[in-house]
């Protein structure tokens, strides 16, 4: 992991690199990855990192999203190759590895999946998904406060409420649902199922 010298540089590189609003969401969300990550036994420098990069790819043009996952070859739906929204959590966590030189699939997979989820998240997938979604400066979503206290109590509990709140506003805009989303739901809210919890 970064040492004290470089985790300040990284720091300072990603604060230049984004507008100042969404450096102060980063921020927000660092500070929420590292406490639910302290919370549930987690990594917290690992949750530091991906906080940090989640939203490293975000103000780039998209076609330069897709030569970015093109040259990776990561497959693309047509969706994603559409969507600045979904395309740069996987532009992202390229760029962590190009940009930023983070080298633990760990942390990349936790900023790819930031934004869909996925069947079987790891802890550190989770936790970024709902830190996104919980920071301190979010003040849209509904039922933010019932969902902040449930991150801390019942890490899964939050995801599938967050996942569930999330294709609900997509669905009453006629929003597209990205299927990774969807799967995403379907597995947590079986798994629920099967463990006697709903």
């Amino acid at each position: 992991m970064a040492k004290d010298n470089d985790r300040l540089d990284l720091f300072r590189k990603v604060e230049k690199e984004l507008k100042y609003t969404r450096f102060i969401h980063t921020m927000g969300v660092t500070f929420t990855a590292t406490s639910l990550a302290a919370c549930y036994g987690g990594d917290v420098r690992k949750a530091e990192m991906a906080g940090l990069l989640h939203d490293c790819a975000k103000y780039l043009p998209l076609p330069e999203m897709r030569k970015i996952c093109a040259g990776a070859g990561l497959a693309l739906t047509p969706m994603e190759e559409e969507s600045a929204a979904l395309l740069h959590s996987k532009a992202g966590s390229v760029l962590a590895s190009t940009r930023y030189g983070v080298d633990d699939p760990e942390i990349t997979d936790a900023i790819r999946y930031h934004t869909t989820g996925r069947p079987g998240m790891t802890l550190l997938e989770k936790i970024i998904f709902v830190a996104d979604y919980i920071e301190p400066g979010r003040s849209q979503a509904p039922d933010l406060p019932r969902l902040r206290k449930l991150a801390f109590e019942d890490l899964d509990g939050a995801l599938l409420l967050i996942l569930k709140d999330t294709l609900a506003y997509l669905h009453s805009t006629d929003k597209e649902i990205d299927s990774m989303t969807q799967k995403t739901y379907n597995y947590y809210i079986n798994k629920d199922e099967e463990d006697g919890d709903v």
